[in-house]
């Protein structure tokens, strides 16, 4: 769509972006999204930020993860999303399981041995099954010997717990150092 097409539709550019993310077949950049629409991405990201104001009291939301922007329901309708598909309602994961995916969501991109050295235990089966689950992703190979895999959290992550980005984790609360007289005679 050229610039003067945009400026002739009877659809506000909103509402144009919201038709482009709900038929893309994946997340989509801003670059993909102004250059469908035939304008700048700084008009684009104004636009973006205007729908996601509006889906606020909506059943749906538009997130942004890694640069890219989908459509996914509102984590207020899940269970109501759940028992219309016939889903497991309430899924739970294990304490290991949710232990690793902090792990890499806080520290990604991480490698296994990572993660292994902060649980202080083998995490094999652990990956494994947060990988079939979709809730991380191979993110590529370290520059390390044996150049091993590096894994970090997949929007199927951020819909899970409710999140729309990874900005708005909770921030890390470092443990306050251990009172010195303690270790003294």
């Amino acid at each position: 769509m050229q610039s003067d097409e945009l400026s002739t539709s009877s659809l506000p550019l909103e509402s144009i972006l919201e038709a482009l993310i709900f038929v893309a077949p994946a997340p989509v950049s801003v670059a993909q999204l102004a250059t469908a629409v035939g304008t700048d991405e700084e008009t684009v990201i104004a636009a973006l930020s205007r729908l996601q104001e509006s889906y606020q009291q909506r059943g749906l939301r538009l997130r942004l993860h890694q640069g890219r922007y989908e459509l996914t329901t509102a984590p207020e309708v899940s269970v109501y999303v759940e028992r219309l598909l016939g889903l497991e309602v309430g899924a739970k994961l294990s304490k290991a399981a949710l232990e690793t995916l902090a792990i890499i969501a806080y520290r990604q991109p991480i490698t296994r041995a990572g993660i292994e050295a902060i649980r202080g235990v083998n995490s094999d089966s652990v990956v494994r099954s947060l990988l079939a689950k979709g809730l991380i992703e191979e993110r590529g190979r370290a520059d390390l010997p044996g150049r091993p895999l590096l894994y970090g959290t997949t929007s199927d992550f951020l819909a899970y717990f409710g999140l729309e980005s990874l900005e708005q984790l909770p921030p890390i609360e470092e443990p306050e150092e251990q009172d010195q007289s303690l270790l003294k005679d």
